[in-house]
C-alpha cells in the first residue's frame, strides 16, 4: 500500500459533508481563477510597484510560467518553493503552479539561507524560485550555494533585476514558452495545494499542507463574510503574500472571490497610507503592529485616510485602545482574527459588535462553521475559576497534516481530525471565543504561571503606551521575570512603576507585573512574516541587562 504524501487527517466523510453543504467550492485554484478571468478578462488583477495587471495578462504570465516549468521538468505533485517579494510574479508564481497540479511552498524574502534549506529539505522540493536581490540579500545565490546539500532539488530558478547567478534557471526565460502547448492539471480538490510555514515556537518553522478546498473554500469562507452583498473585494496586503496571512491572496482574493490584490513588496506606514489614497482598497489586511504605527504616521502628516470597509488585524491580540482609534482615523469596521497555519480562524465580523463587560482575554468573535468550529479542551492549561482550555479547532478550512514531521501530526492532531492550538480560550455566554494566552508563551515566574497576553491586554491602555509585548527572561533566583518591551507614544516617557500602577489600578495581581522594563524606540521588530518578533526583544533584553552589569562592575 502506497502512503500519501500528504495524509488528510480529517476524515473524508466530513470533508464530502461540507462539500455537499456548499463550504466548498470542489474546484482547483487555478480552475477557480480561471473562470474569472473569463468573465472578466479586463478586469484589474494585481497593482504592484510596476503597475496594474488584467487578469488577462496575469493569466497569460502564468501560463506561460506553467508550460516554462513543465519543460523544465516540474510535475504535478512536485512541491516547489517559492521565495519572492509582493508583486505580479509572486502572483503570476501562485497561479503557474496551481495549473501544473504542483504544491507550492512560499516563504518570505528575509528568511536566511539555512531556514530556506531547512523548508525546502524537509518538504522534499524539487525546484525554488527566489529573487535574484532583494534589499540587499541575494537569495537566488544563497540557495544555489546550498543547493549540494539538497540531494532532492532539481532547479533554483531566478527571477527579478539584475544578472542571474550561475546554476539558476531564469524565469525570464521559462516565460518564452508557448502558453498554447500547455494543458493545465485539473487536481482533485481534496488534494494539497499550498504548504503554509507557521512562524511558532517549534525548533523549526512548521509547514502545514492545504488541500485547494481548504484554502479557496474554508479560508475563502472567511474572507466571504467580510464582504457586503458578496462585491468583489480590493486587497491590500503590507504583509508577505508568502505568509500564512498572505494564503488570502492569490487563492482566496482572486480565485474563490475575483477581486484586486494591491501589493507593497515591503511595509512602511507611509508608504501604506498612500497606496489606501490611491488605490482605494476595500481591505486592509495587517497585524495590530503596523496600524499602530500607521496612526502616529497618519498623525504626524495630519491626513487621514478614509473609505475602508475593514481592516482586518492579526497576528498579535488587537487591544480596545487600537481598535477605537483605528476605527475613528479609518472610519471603517476593524476586524479583530485569531487565526493561524495550523488551521484556525475566528473574527469579530464586519458588524464590530463585542459583548460588552470586562472578561478574560481578547475577544475573537463567534466561530464560524463554514470556516471552523471551536472547542475548548479543559484537560490541557485548565483555569477551573475560568473555565479556560487548550482551544481546538476542525472545520472547512483544517490543513491536511503538517509536513515531514509525523510528530507534529502526533502532538498537534487529534485522531477525528482537530487541531490543537496550543493556544488558552474559553467560550463565553454569548458563545463568543476569548483567547487568554498561549501554553508555550507561559512565563513560569518561581513556580506561578503568568500569562504575557494578559499583561499585554492590560498595558495597552496605559496612556503613555503605543505598543507593548511582554516576554519571559531568564532569572537565577525566580527562574524567569516578566518584560514589559515599550514603544512610546510620541513625547511620552514610560517608567517601570507607572506601569505597575496602571495594572494595580485595573486589579491585575501583582506576581502578574512586568519587573523589567526595555523602551524600544520606533516600533517593535517584526519577523520576514510580519508578526512581532518575540527571540529578536529578548536579545535586546539580554544585550541591555549586560550592558547595566558592565556598567555596574565599571
Amino acid at each position: 500500500m502506497t502512503i500519501p504524501r500528504f495524509p488528510d487527517l480529517v476524515p473524508a466523510a466530513l470533508r464530502r459533508t461540507w462539500a455537499a453543504e456548499g463550504h466548498y467550492p470542489d474546484l482547483d485554484l487555478y480552475s477557480l481563477f480561471r473562470a474569472h478571468r473569463i468573465a472578466g478578462p479586463k478586469r484589474i488583477a494585481v497593482i504592484d510597484s510596476e503597475g496594474a495587471v488584467s487578469y488577462a495578462e496575469l493569466d497569460r504570465q502564468a501560463r506561460c510560467l506553467a508550460a516554462g516549468l513543465s519543460e523544465a521538468g516540474v510535475c504535478p505533485g512536485d512541491v516547489v518553493g517559492v521565495q519572492l517579494p509582493n508583486g505580479r510574479d509572486a502572483v503570476a508564481t501562485d497561479l503557474a503552479l496551481a495549473a501544473l497540479g504542483a504544491v507550492a511552498l512560499p516563504f518570505p524574502v528575509g528568511r536566511g539561507g539555512r531556514e530556506a534549506m531547512s523548508l525546502l529539505g524537509r518538504s522534499g522540493a524539487r525546484a525554488v524560485i527566489a529573487a535574484i536581490g532583494h534589499r540587499g540579500v541575494e537569495h537566488a545565490r544563497e540557495l544555489v550555494d546550498l543547493a549540494d546539500e539538497l540531494p532532492g532539488l532539481r532547479h533554483v530558478i531566478a527571477t527579478g533585476p539584475g544578472p542571474v547567478p550561475g546554476g539558476c534557471l531564469s524565469m525570464q526565460d521559462l516565460l518564452h514558452a508557448d502558453p498554447a502547448s500547455f494543458t493545465p492539471v485539473r487536481p482533485d480538490p481534496d488534494t494539497a495545494a499550498r504548504i503554509l510555514v507557521s512562524s511558532g515556537s517549534e525548533a523549526e518553522p512548521k509547514m502545514v499542507a492545504y488541500s485547494h478546498n481548504a484554502l479557496a473554500g474554508g479560508r475563502g469562507n472567511f474572507l466571504a463574510a467580510l464582504l457586503p452583498g458578496g462585491t468583489p473585494p480590493r486587497c491590500l496586503f503590507p504583509v508577505p503574500l508568502a505568509s500564512a496571512f498572505g494564503s488570502s491572496g492569490t487563492a482566496v482574493t482572486l480565485a474563490r472571490h475575483g477581486g484586486t490584490l494591491v501589493l507593497l513588496d515591503r511595509f512602511t506606514p507611509a508608504a501604506t497610507l498612500q497606496a489606501i489614497r490611491a488605490h482605494r482598497p476595500t481591505h486592509v489586511l495587517g497585524v495590530p503592529t503596523m496600524v499602530r504605527m500607521m496612526l502616529e504616521q497618519a498623525q504626524r502628516e495630519r491626513q487621514a485616510s478614509q473609505g475602508l470597509t475593514a481592516l482586518v488585524l492579526g497576528g498579535s491580540p488587537l487591544d480596545d485602545a487600537t481598535r477605537e482609534e483605528a476605527a475613528t482615523a479609518f472610519g471603517c469596521v476593524v476586524v479583530n482574527l485569531y487565526g493561524s497555519a495550523d488551521g484556525v480562524n475566528c473574527h469579530s465580523g464586519l458588524t464590530g459588535a463585542l459583548p460588552s463587560g470586562h472578561g478574560p482575554g481578547t475577544v475573537a468573535g463567534r466561530p464560524d462553521p463554514a470556516v471552523c468550529d471551536i472547542r475548548i479542551d479543559p484537560s490541557r492549561g485548565s483555569d477551573p475559576a475560568a473555565g479556560t482550555g487548550e482551544i481546538l479547532a476542525r472545520g472547512p478550512m483544517t490543513p491536511l497534516c503538517y509536513v515531514g514531521a509525523p510528530e507534529l501530526n502526533m502532538r498537534y492532531r487529534t485522531a477525528d481530525g482537530w487541531v490543537r492550538t496550543g493556544d488558552l480560550g474559553l467560550l463565553d455566554a454569548h458563545g463568543m471565543l476569548r483567547v487568554v494566552g498561549r501554553l508555550k508563551d507561559i512565563v513560569i515566574r518561581g513556580g506561578a504561571n503568568i500569562s504575557p497576553a494578559e499583561v499585554d491586554g492590560e498595558l495597552s491602555s496605559h496612556p503613555d503606551v503605543r505598543d507593548v509585548m511582554c516576554v519571559g527572561v531568564p532569572d537565577p533566583l525566580m527562574g524567569e521575570r516578566l518584560a514589559a518591551c515599550v514603544v512610546p507614544k510620541a513625547g511620552r516617557a514610560p517608567t517601570l512603576e507607572s506601569l505597575c500602577a496602571h495594572l494595580e489600578a485595573r486589579g491585575l495581581e501583582r506576581r502578574k507585573h512586568p519587573e523589567r522594563l526595555l523602551i524600544v524606540k520606533d516600533e517593535l521588530p517584526l519577523t520576514p512574516a510580519g508578526k512581532p518578533d518575540r527571540a529578536a526583544l529578548r536579545d535586546r533584553l539580554a544585550a541591555a541587562f549586560r550592558a547595566e552589569r558592565e556598567q555596574d562592575a565599571g
